[in-house]
Order: C-alpha cells, then structure tokens, then sequence
C-alpha cells in the first residue's frame, strides 16, 4: 500500500510502499478514504522537540479518519465489512483505575494512533473494534466525508464545548483555528446567548463570521485584555462572560480571559502553551473560576454527542476549506503550517 511514513527520527515524511496491515483479534481493517491534517501531524513531520521527546520511528503518522471496514479480525461482533467508520485514536490499556471504572478517557497508559502506533496516513490502517466508530445513516458524499474524517477534533470541540451548560450564557472562545471554529458552531447551536472569538489571523476571523459567531475580534495589535472589555461592550454586556473556552495555547490567553470573566465563571482549556503562563490566582480564588483541563474526548459519550449534534442540524462544513489529493501531501502540509485556512484533508482515493 502507499502510505506517508517517517523512516527515522529527522524532519519530512516520504509517501512510500509499505506492507499492508492485516487485522488480529478484535481488530478491524478500515480502508481509508480521507485523513485530516493536525498540528501533531506538523510536529511529527517537521521532527520537533515534543516529536522527538513522544514518537518512536520509523511510524506511519495519521490519527484523524474516515474509511470502509474491508475486514475484520477474529472475535469481532458489532464492526461489520462495508461499515463507514472513523476511529478513536486513544487506544486505552483497559486496565488501570479510571479504564476500570469506565473513565477511559482518563486512561494512564494510553497508546496513540499515529504517534505510538501507526496511523491512517496509508491505504489501509488496522485498529481495535473497540476504537471505532460507526456513522449509521451518514450519506457517502464529498463533504460527509470530509466531516467523518475529522471527528477526532470535532470531538475535542465538543468535549470542550459542552464542559459547562451554555443554554442563555455568554462565551468567550480564544484561538479561531479549525478546533475553535468547531466549538464556536457548537456553542451557538446548543443556545448560547453572545459567542465571541480572538486570533491574530484575518482569514479565520472572516470564517468565524461565516459561521455564526457574534464578534471575531483581531487581539494581533490591541492588548488582548483590552479588545476582549471592547468586545462586551459593543455588545451591551455588563457583568463579564460566563463561559470560556482556551483554544489557542497563547501564554496571554489564559490571563485574558481571567480578566473578563464574570464572578463564578468557567473555562475549559484545551490549548496547549509552549511556555509557562502567569495567571491571576488571586482572581481566580475571589471571582470563584473554575479551570478545567480537556484533552481528547470522553470515550465515548463525546461521539454520541457529535453525531447527536450533526442530525439536529448543526453544519461545520464550513471549517474544512481544503481537501487534496493525497498524492500532493507536500501542499498539503503547507496550507495547513500556514495558519490562513480551516481544516485541510487528505483525500487517499487519489494518490
């Protein structure tokens, strides 16, 4: 099969032939029709810091997919050949304490698709049955297609999202990429009251506004703090947001949203800061916030929640701006490490 592989620990992938995995016991082997790409994928392919210090090469990377189930592995029972699936891509060790009481993900030991284990940026790619996740009903179009594959960070937006009750609250999501433009529509669809956005990137602040949101606001020339108290006022707020959602991994982002939060406010971050981050804790402790770490998605009622979501009618088709034959992975690559575009996929029925 082709597939996009990292032959050694050094920057670059190289779209080669490589064996074609055949499934084990409780195994299913999905055929993969279209891949997202992540920033992990990024990493992994420039060979930073955090890929040297996480993966192990040689690897096919890869972990957001949709694809056909051509086979499957003895002791299968639900997972049926010809089932559109994507997959979790936490493999947990079901055996730890939170495995055992049903938190798995929570789990300790978890192995990743496409970082510990190869990955679905390949023909074919083999995971556990219990990994993957049907969509009954989903038709076989272009851009369905292009929604199954990136669940996996449909699901962190939902995960996030839906931390806290949003029905009449006001949010405040920080970081436009593809994740929160996703959480943005969520927000939105479940009924919140004002949702509003930050990032530094025109074009993305331009599909925020495509998709719904109240004010995209620019923080790339006024003090994030700053713009962010603007923004509650242009729209007649006057007590502060009550829900924030930390997308971008900024180190300002987290002391910006302490600052306009209103007492008893939440915030769920799943941004990952590339350095330490001053907050105000003496806020925190008086205004009453809660912090809350999100990593992943909840195995799996977070995929309910997706596929719940999608059949009452909320549409983030809009967040895939680019699809690409897999064949020109290299362009693909780029778009996305620029930073102007939503989600870019692959699409491996063209390679």
């Amino acid at each position: 099969m082709k597939a996009l592989y990292k032959a050694a620990a050094a920057p670059g992938l190289e779209l080669v032939d490589r064996p074609e995995p055949e499934p084990g016991e409780h195994e299913a082997k999905v055929r993969v029709l279209r891949t997202g790409i992540c920033g992990t994928d990024l990493h992994i392919e420039s060979w930073d810091a955090w890929a040297a210090n996480a993966v192990a090469a040689p690897l096919v990377p890869g972990h957001e997919f949709c694809g056909e189930v051509v086979a499957v592995g003895p002791g299968v029972q639900d997972v049926r050949v010809g089932d559109l699936v994507s997959g979790e891509g936490h493999v947990v060790c079901g055996t730890c304490r939170n495995c055992r009481a049903g938190r798995r993900h929570l789990c300790v030991r978890p192995s990743c698709i496409g970082v510990n284990r190869d990955g679905a940026f390949a023909e074919y790619v083999v995971l556990p049955e219990a990994n993957t996740w049907a969509h009954v009903g989903l038709p076989r179009t272009e851009q369905a297609l292009d929604i199954a594959a990136v669940f996996d960070p449909f699901g962190n937006a939902v995960h996030t999202a839906l931390s806290f009750p949003l029905v009449g609250e006001d949010v405040l999501i920080t970081g436009a990429g593809p994740i929160g433009l996703m959480a943005a529509a969520v927000c939105r669809h479940v009924g919140a009251r004002f949702v509003v956005i930050t990032d530094v990137s025109a074009p993305r602040l331009e599909l925020a506004r495509r998709m719904g949101v109240d004010l995209a606001v620019d923080v790339s020339r006024t003090a994030g703090s700053d713009a962010i108290a603007r923004a509650q006022r242009e729209l007649g707020m006057v007590e502060g947001f009550d829900v924030a959602l930390e997308m971008s991994g900024h180190p300002s982002a987290l002391p910006d949203i302490v600052a306009n939060l209103n007492h008893g406010g939440r915030i769920a971050v799943l941004g990952l800061p590339s350095e330490q981050v001053s907050v105000d804790w003496a806020k925190v402790v008086s205004h009453m916030l809660t912090i809350k770490g999100v990593y992943g998605r909840e195995m799996f009622e977070t995929w309910y929640a997706m596929s719940a979501l999608l059949r009452s009618g909320l549409d983030i088709s809009a967040v895939v701006t680019d699809r690409v034959p897999a064949r020109d992975w290299a362009e693909a690559f780029a778009t996305a490490r620029g930073g102007a575009h939503g989600k870019v996929v692959l699409d491996w029925t063209e390679i």
